[in-house]
């Protein structure tokens, strides 16, 4: 009776590692983990070096360029250059540039109508590309794919030798139907430089929405089909909403890159000067100010300012579109 009694109540031990061995422990996992933790930064090491080295470095010098002036004595003709500080009067100066923004307002209206007429025309072959059997929608996405394969400056060498007057097959076509076109004249280049940027453009935006067509679950279209709905009324009113968000991201990109227009009107101020001038575009403006004028200080004054138009043009654009959603 005494023995089972003293068992009883003799007191319950549990083995407890020492006090260094669990330290040591919890050190190997926090070493386990912080290796881990480079070892998945250590991918995005090429990309961050290239992004200090190649846009973080030139936006801090270009920055730092617009608060000085470079001035030369003898009236232009190689004198002495001596570099001053003005300010923000650089910056004050290109902001009021009327040549600046004559350009911009010409590529504003230029994007007011190339800009829906792309997204218009990537949603559509996007929707007729999901109407498809996948085994045809994955050939014709790759054809249709493929003008944007194309560099911009190969694909505008190809686009002069279509339009032409001597050699190109356009306009003798247009002439077969009792029309006289001339492709270069001044009315007639910004509906030609928007046939370009269309032909090159439309297959990418039709690609980013076709994709995010194929993230619509199929049990919405049954669902729809059973209520009775034809498949225009499901492109119209489940295929489109769904793919809103992708919209707008094609739309900010194609607002980015219209703003910034230069490769087009460039080569075809090549073919007619007298149609395009030397600051058609507001890029052309900042790169004739730079290397034809040699004013970097003013060439970077002008392009902080058009980053700042696009940047709240972006902005704008998104957030409207964020509250329509």
């Amino acid at each position: 009776m005494s023995t089972e009694t003293t068992l009883v109540s003799s007191p319950v031990t549990t083995a407890h590692p020492p006090e260094g061995g669990r330290r040591r422990a919890e050190g190997r996992r926090l070493s386990w983990r912080v290796m881990r933790d480079l070892k998945g930064a250590s991918f995005s090491l090429p990309f961050l070096l290239g992004f200090g080295l190649f846009t973080f470095v030139p936006l801090v010098l270009g920055i730092s360029e617009t608060f000085y002036t470079t001035k030369t004595s003898g009236l232009g003709l190689g004198g002495d250059k001596t570099v001053q500080f003005t300010g923000l009067d650089q910056l004050a100066k290109a902001s009021s540039d009327g040549t600046f923004w004559s350009g911009m307002g010409r590529v504003l209206i230029f994007a007011a109508v190339i800009i829906p007429l792309t997204q218009a025309t990537g949603l559509s072959m996007a929707l007729l590309l999901d109407a498809m059997r996948r085994r045809w929608a994955g050939r014709y996405r790759v054809l249709l794919l493929v003008p944007y394969m194309i560099p911009g400056m190969v694909a505008t060498m190809i686009w002069l030798y279509l339009y032409s007057p001597v050699v190109g097959p356009l306009r003798p076509i247009a002439a077969l139907l009792g029309l006289d076109v001339d492709f270069y004249s001044s009315e007639m280049v910004w509906t030609s430089m928007g046939n370009l940027l269309l032909w090159n453009t439309v297959g990418f935006n039709m690609l980013i929405l076709y994709g995010a067509l194929q993230g619509v679950p199929g049990e919405i279209f049954d669902a729809a089909r059973v209520d009775g709905a034809g498949d225009l009324r499901i492109a119209w009113s489940i295929k489109v909403p769904y793919v809103r968000s992708s919209l707008v991201l094609t739309t900010l990109l194609s607002i980015i890159g219209t703003v910034q227009l230069f490769a087009e009107p460039t080569l075809f101020r090549a073919v007619r000067p007298e149609a395009i001038t030397r600051d058609f575009t507001p890029a052309m403006y900042i790169f004739d100010t730079a290397f034809k004028v040699g004013d970097i200080n003013y060439a970077t004054a002008l392009s902080i300012v058009l980053a700042v138009v696009v940047g709240v043009m972006s902005a704008v654009v998104y957030r409207f579109s964020k509250e329509a959603t």
